[in-house]
């Protein structure tokens, strides 16, 4: 049986995740116990959950304090929260899961399916390293990406281009590395959009500091310094070089 942690401060919040939790019938036992970062901290040394489901805004602080007062996180974390955009694009380079408020029981449910699977997994400390890191707002950012086999946790500048695949993304990186993961392209555009990269084409994604040139050859590509030759979309020519006009 797997224990749920649910730390929030309001002491109505937490019993009715618990109670949605409970009406699962999953294998479960639902702990709502933690208002604040310091009594949050606390909980989760005394009861050793394996998934915590955490509000960020406190009274003292938020939910990000609450992990960074957790020296061995072993155990999976489902934020919750109300819409801010900063702390969701954290938590969504660092490739965790995080809920709306008023929290939704469908939503709620494919959450805590997802924790249990990936509980069962294994455990990703890099990822809380990189949310630490992108919590901070003068600091670059780190990009969790996820495979079968692996968590590889990447500074953006080391991204040259992305590639889709059906419902996968591939990643090729300044070290010649290519990262294969089982996301879509637009979910990485909406992601990267305002950090350099531009969708010049369906399938094509690129980092605007790499390309090298642009080639009026066969209809016109976007050629990458790594040597890699990217079709531009006719789509996409206007924007395209008014960003390269701004670089």
């Amino acid at each position: 049986m797997k224990k749920v942690l649910i730390i929030d401060d309001e002491n109505r919040t937490r019993e009715l995740i618990a109670k949605m939790i409970d009406s699962f019938k999953l294998d479960v036992e639902t702990i709502p116990a933690g208002e604040n970062v310091q009594s949050g901290i606390a909980a989760i040394k005394k009861h050793q959950p394996d998934i915590v489901f955490l509000d960020i805004q406190m009274p003292d602080g938020t939910g990000f304090d609450v992990l960074a007062g957790i020296p061995n996180k072993n155990f999976e974390v489902v934020f919750i929260t109300a819409h801010e955009e900063f702390a969701i694009k954290a938590i969504k380079f660092s490739a965790l899961d995080y809920l709306l408020k008023p929290v939704d029981l469908s939503e709620l449910k494919s959450a805590l399916e997802k924790a249990i699977e990936a509980v069962t997994e294994v455990n990703t400390p890099p990822q809380f390293e990189a949310l630490q890191s992108n919590i901070q707002s003068n600091e670059s950012r780190r990009l969790v990406l996820k495979t079968q086999e692996s968590v590889h946790v990447v500074d953006l500048e080391q991204i040259i281009r992305c590639e889709a695949d059906r419902n996968y993304t591939s990643f090729f990186l300044l070290d010649n590395k290519k990262i294969l993961v089982s996301k879509t392209l637009k979910e990485y555009e909406i992601l990267l959009s305002a950090y350099n990269f531009l969708r010049v084409q369906q399938s094509h994604l690129i980092n605007i500091k790499y390309i090298d040139r642009y080639d009026k050859k066969n209809g016109g590509a976007v050629v990458m310094k790594d040597g890699s030759e990217v079709p531009l979309s006719p789509a996409k020519r206007d924007v395209f070089f008014k960003r390269l006009e701004n670089l």
